[in-house]
């Protein structure tokens, strides 16, 4: 049975969770998409048929495996999100884009530039977020949240081919949850950054501020004895 023709809204929200899960996971994106039009699971947009070719599924497939294995390393993974910053957000942008088609010029330009925003919240918050997640030196809590990533890419994408309202709920509260969670995380790798240098440069860590002087109690006021009016002797009667 062929898969159904996908409505306005179905195209709205899959051009919205291509650009946010870019910011994840570019490679398994293009992987996901690419698996599920060659299977014939969906209906994919013209703009994204070349991601169901089995060349393109076979290169995304091999590039999202080499994705997931180093996301998992400690280290290794702010390593690849770094480097990654040229890729996620130009390929949020571009994969959202092409839901409507890169001849549409305007819509093209504006779904591009929600793709691409979208993607920079998403990576920015995974940058910061893992950064301060591997200055714990066990390794589960780097895992942990990369397999959750991992879920977030692809129950993100299933929900918004399938309740593409519910997609766009949930999004909105991810969004908000991402911008405070990088905010935190942003002031927490930025201090542990200021006290390393602090360490390596030899500068002292600064102490707590300095209490504030005690007041000052005026003294009461002391009479001059010359001020004193002299006491007259008793006159002789």
């Amino acid at each position: 049975m062929p898969a159904a023709t996908p409505d306005t809204l179905q195209l709205l929200a899959l051009a919205a969770s291509l650009g946010w899960a870019s910011g994840l996971r570019a490679f398994l994106v293009m992987f996901a998409v690419g698996v599920a039009g060659l299977a014939g699971w969906v209906q994919l947009p013209p703009g994204l048929h070349i991601l169901a070719s089995p060349v393109a599924v076979g290169i995304t497939g091999l590039l999202a495996l080499l994705e997931f294995i180093g996301d998992k390393i400690p280290g290794v993974d702010s390593l690849l999100d770094f480097v990654s910053t040229l890729l996620r957000i130009p390929a949020g942008a571009m994969l959202a884009a092409s839901v409507f088609g890169l001849d549409h010029g305007f819509i093209a330009a504006l779904s591009a530039a929600a793709g691409g925003s979208l993607a920079a919240v998403s990576h920015g918050t995974k940058l910061t977020t893992r950064a301060a997640i591997n200055t714990s030196p066990e390794p589960f809590s780097n895992i942990g949240a990369s397999l959750g990533e991992d879920a977030l890419v692809l129950g993100g994408l299933w929900l918004a081919w399938n309740h593409p309202v519910v997609f766009f709920l949930a999004l909105a509260a991810l969004l908000v949850a991402m911008v405070w969670l990088a905010h935190r995380s942003f002031h927490f790798v930025r201090g542990l950054l200021g006290r390393l240098v602090r360490l390596f440069s030899g500068r002292p860590e600064p102490g707590p501020p300095a209490a504030p002087p005690p007041p000052v109690r005026a003294l009461p006021k002391m009479h001059d004895v010359t001020d004193v009016d002299p006491v007259e002797p008793n006159a002789k009667n």
